[in-house]
């Protein structure tokens, strides 16, 4: 974990102990912390540089995307927002400095089809041999519960075996991005191969003392990077690897395992339009079930109907930019 070397070390360290003690998870807000940080010690600063200029300077001058600069502006005014109610200071500095405006990123959608296809390309790539299966297979699973149950990617990673109830098919997803815990239905079919994977895991691991529902080696879980390796490679297998393409202020992103919750989303929205009911209406127990903080996070998933439009919208925005 990189320290903080400003003045306002400690003071960000305090900050960010007091998020974890409301049940807040830090990793993000430490991150763009850092960066800020990183800031301070560059230009020497101290408590007399904390003023409007000071922040609009740093806004210009911090590397990276708009929302990356516009999420440490925002990170840098809660921490000033803590220290002026703990006392430290009479006024927030920071409060009221403009964010950049960012660029629209519209994510990659698989159609049922082609997660149908990404599936069966991991599943064909699962070794036979005994050093191999069984981490395969977990690794399977854990691309199967992106797609059928819209996880994320640490989600099935991190569950403990206790976390799945058999008796009713369910998972327990602890403590996950905005802290929050939940419990979901898994569909009969994933549930199945759940139980058949803990089946042959149980006859061929004997003793088992491995408490993740999806192990990895030894005791440990498996690591994200093996799960995006696998899929990467079953993407460029069926014919749908693709670059970033940034047209105007619009980013059109590849594919990615993050890809497979938005098209979950996107795909159930689709399937209820289908029967005739109202999206609209279903998006508060969607957001329970993806783990949202509220429904407004969901709604997001309705400007996109789904992967032939995203297609379209692409092509359509490469031909404009070619012939205008």
């Amino acid at each position: 974990m990189k320290p903080f070397k400003s003045v306002l070390a400690p003071h960000i360290e305090g900050y960010l102990a007091y998020r974890k003690s409301i049940g807040y998870l830090s990793r993000l807000a430490r991150y763009h912390l850092n960066i800020f940080d990183e800031y301070l010690v560059d230009r020497n600063a101290d408590w007399h540089d904390f003023h409007p200029a000071f922040f609009l300077e740093m806004r210009n001058r911090v590397r990276g995307e708009p929302c990356t600069v516009n999420r440490v502006i925002y990170a840098v005014g809660a921490l000033f927002s803590f220290l002026v109610r703990r006392g430290d200071l009479d006024h927030n500095p920071a409060i009221d400095i403009p964010t950049l405006k960012e660029h629209t990123v519209v994510p990659f959608l698989f159609s049922p089809e082609q997660v149908d296809e990404l599936l069966d390309a991991i599943s064909r790539a699962i070794r036979k041999n005994e050093t191999y299966f069984l981490t395969d297979l977990a690794i399977y699973l854990v691309v199967l519960l992106m797609a059928r149950c819209g996880m994320r990617i640490s989600e099935p990673i991190k569950l403990l075996r206790p976390h799945y109830r058999p008796d009713e098919a369910t998972l327990f997803i602890e403590r996950t991005k905005f802290g929050k815990d939940r419990l979901i239905p898994v569909p009969k079919k994933v549930a199945a191969q759940i139980e058949n994977y803990l089946a042959v895991r149980d006859k061929i691991k004997d003793p088992d003392d491995n408490p993740y529902l999806l192990a990895g080696r030894k005791q440990n879980r498996l690591y994200d990077q093996i799960v995006r390796n696998v899929f990467s490679r079953a993407v460029s297998e069926i014919g749908l690897h693709q670059p970033r393409k940034v047209v105007g202020n619009v980013n059109f992103s590849p594919p990615t395992p993050h890809s497979l919750r938005h098209s979950f989303a996107v795909n159930t929205l689709n399937s209820i339009w289908d029967r005739g009911e109202s999206a609209q209406n279903a998006l508060p127990v969607l957001a329970a079930y993806l783990g949202h903080k509220d429904y407004t996070c969901t709604s997001v998933y309705l400007r996109v109907a789904d992967a032939i439009s995203r297609k379209q919208l692409v092509d359509f925005s490469l031909w404009k930019k070619v012939t205008v």
